[in-house]
């Protein structure tokens, strides 16, 4: 019913106009044409210049009822080093093309008021004039010249890469349907290489894992964190289709192209905290974020900077956004030292890792820190089973006392741990699981950890701080029916006695 009357009262509008319309004709035929004609043209020559007004004020009153929200003005001024000369090019070019804009649209309408038509005019003809030609060729050109200058400078200083010796950061941003995967690198600092071929269900990236500098490579969650004042390059990839990089607020936009890597570097100027301050003092930002919930968060507290693609890269586009929180560098340090590396809590030990047989230069360091850190707090503790210690990276040969070549480097950070508090003196202990005789169980745990002793003996720590002994299958932290549990219980331990 509702569409036959919508259907009914455009017919009866469309009837209405077809009759205005004979109206007018027939009124036009009665007054004359050549009355018409001088009506017309004096209403559209009026009306030419009412457009003129209005059309300018509207203009002018956008301009400024928008310059909020408008990149570059207001509280969206750059918040990179480099985007302060982009938004110089854009404003003087806005100046410049306004002026033209104004000038054309006041000589437009004012031309269609002026000459239109009235009886007795005659059109004056001028085929040339050279002056004139001269005027508004000239112009132009040195116009364009200052722009085409201006802008080349600022494309070379923008688009200049970092130098050789230069402080900086870099990470790499890989785009594919739907969603950025951002790389970060670890403590030495340099990203590790990528081979497209490697590239699995787990390893997505196709990170080349026998490159010891993609063993601390991270990637972060939803949010990702770069510090205040540190230049940044942007490595850019592109798995599948075209994306773009894009950081609106530190004018930050570089196209990702399949098979063809591409850059950007930027310095952030402003912390997540600073700009929220920036937008605090305007009095739309301070309406609520939902209009829903008017005793929430202001909108500027809910800002954040955010990383999107501006390509339509397919249906899912909307899904390529991440959140970029600037942070000072504290802060910023803090953060890194949450992640983990991809590697080490992805990759190590499975299928795909290249390196299930060796110890890592980064596991080495990192087992180190925590020997160290976890000996100290033994040694300052007054609670008896804070005392024991696991070696958690010492093995032996199957039913043999020999230490494998891989379980030095838990017993170096055992030398220097014992090094560092030379008053202290340990209990070396060997414990197995109940398979088999107990009685060569105990046997083989006195001579693992006699193994053990002897390894620290070779290295300068004095018998008399070394008491070994083994303890067989008598002391279990766990039950003996899995093979997990049994792993558990053969085990080398030491109890700081003093």
């Amino acid at each position: 019913m509702t569409s036959l009357i919508v259907l009914l009262c455009i017919i009866l509008i469309t009837i209405v106009l077809v009759q205005i319309g004979k109206v007018y004709e027939l009124a036009n035929t009665i007054k004359g044409e050549q009355q018409v004609l001088r009506d017309n043209s004096k209403w559209n020559g009026w009306l030419s210049l009412g457009f003129l007004v209005i059309f300018l004020v509207g203009v002018f009153w956008s301009a400024w009822d928008y310059k909020n929200v408008m990149f570059g003005y207001g509280p969206h001024e750059s918040a990179s080093e480099h985007g302060k000369l982009l938004d110089g090019i854009f404003f003087v070019t806005l100046v410049l093309t306004g002026i033209v804009f104004v000038l054309t649209h006041i000589a437009l309408f004012w031309f269609a008021y002026k000459y239109r038509y009235q009886e007795g005019r005659k059109a004056k003809f001028i085929p040339h004039d050279n002056r004139l030609e001269i005027w508004w060729t000239a112009i132009p050109a040195v116009v364009m010249t200052i722009l085409v200058v201006r802008g080349l400078n600022a494309w070379n200083t923008v688009m200049a890469d970092v130098k050789e010796g230069e402080d900086y950061m870099e990470i790499e941003a890989t785009a594919q349907q739907f969603g950025w995967t951002l790389r970060y690198p670890g403590a030495d600092g340099k990203i590790g290489t990528r081979d497209y071929k490697k590239t699995t269900g787990a390893n997505t990236l196709g990170m080349d894992f026998t490159d010891p500098k993609s063993w601390d490579d991270f990637i972060p969650g939803q949010e990702f964190y770069l510090p205040i004042g540190k230049k940044v390059r942007v490595r850019i990839l592109a798995k599948d289709v075209l994306h773009n990089f894009y950081l609106p607020q530190f004018r930050v936009k570089m196209d990702a192209v399949p098979g063809l890597p591409t850059y950007f570097v930027f310095t952030p100027t402003k912390t997540t905290a600073d700009y929220r301050n920036e937008l605090r003092k305007y009095p739309e930002y301070n309406e609520p974020f939902d209009p829903a919930d008017p005793n929430g968060p202001k909108r500027w507290e809910k800002f954040d900077y955010e990383l999107a693609c501006a390509e339509l890269c397919g249906k899912g586009h909307y899904s390529m956004r991440r959140v970029l929180k600037v942070v000072s560098q504290e802060e910023y340090d803090a953060w890194v030292k949450q992640q983990k590396s991809f590697y080490l809590s992805e990759m190590r030990g499975k299928a795909e890792d290249p390196n299930k047989d060796k110890v890592l230069d980064i596991e080495v360091r990192e087992r180190a820190k925590e020997f160290g850190e976890t000996i100290k707090k033994a040694v300052e503790s007054t609670t008896a089973t804070d005392k024991t210690l696991t070696l958690q990276y010492i093995n032996f040969e199957t039913g043999s006392a020999t230490l494998t070549a891989n379980s030095k480097y838990e017993l170096d950070n055992l030398v220097s741990g014992l090094n560092a508090f030379p008053a202290i003196s340990i209990e070396v202990a060997g414990h197995t699981d109940n398979v088999g005789d107990p009685a060569q169980n105990l046997s083989l745990s006195s001579s693992r950890a006699a193994s053990v002793v002897k390894y620290l003996v070779d290295r300068g720590i004095s018998t008399a701080r070394l008491k070994p002994r083994g303890y067989g299958d008598t002391k279990p932290v766990a039950p003996n029916d899995t093979p997990e549990n049994l792993a558990k219980n053969r085990r080398t331990e030491f109890t700081i006695l003093n």
